[in-house]
């Protein structure tokens, strides 16, 4: 495996350049697609795709969401007891781009339940449901860091080919290679 040596005469502190490289690596660390949904304080429906959402602990089970400071449901989502995690399969490509656009309804004809007993948007359909009960916030560079505890998990059964964020695009797996031969 090569590795890649850092440029010479940069220093380790943020830059212009620095950044854009980084998002140009980010770009090519292909990630699953979800829809982070969550109640706001007035009891209206917000949600956003996501594709910083990964596991932190199996005991107690624990995922992690990175929410900009800038998107409109940074505020809904920080500040909301519980949200949910709906990781898209690859029939939902509409409904992830709708989910990252503005000044649209991203939940009229969307097809989301709300939970019983709290109302939190869920979407049925979703290959893998998380619900979580918000345990923490924690700062990081331009994001927030939201850690939920997860206090139901679904998978959907057969499970739908995943949707996945790969350079600037929307993807779906290619068929599975075959498994090599034992020796």
């Amino acid at each position: 495996m090569r590795t890649h040596p850092p440029t010479q005469g940069q220093d380790a502190g943020p830059s212009h350049a620095g950044a854009q490289a980084f998002r140009e690596a980010m770009a090519r660390l292909a990630a699953p697609v979800s829809v982070v949904a969550v109640l706001d304080p007035a009891g209206r429906r917000r949600g956003f795709t996501a594709t910083s959402v990964t596991s932190v602990s199996l005991d107690p089970p624990m995922v992690l969401v990175g929410v900009d400071h800038r998107s409109s449901c940074h505020a809904a989502l920080t500040e909301a007891p519980e949200f949910t995690v709906n990781v898209l399969g690859a029939h939902h490509g509409e409904l992830a781009r709708r989910f990252a656009t503005h000044g649209v309804d991203r939940f009229a004809g969307a097809g989301f339940a709300g939970w019983p007993g709290t109302g939190t948007p869920y979407l049925p359909d979703a290959g893998v449901l998380l619900r979580c009960r918000t345990a923490d916030v924690v700062r990081a560079g331009d994001h927030d860091l939201v850690l939920g505890a997860v206090t139901d998990a679904r998978t959907a059964d057969p499970a739908p080919d995943p949707l996945l964020w790969y350079r600037r695009a929307f993807h779906t797996p290619s068929p599975a290679l075959p498994a090599a031969a034992a020796a």
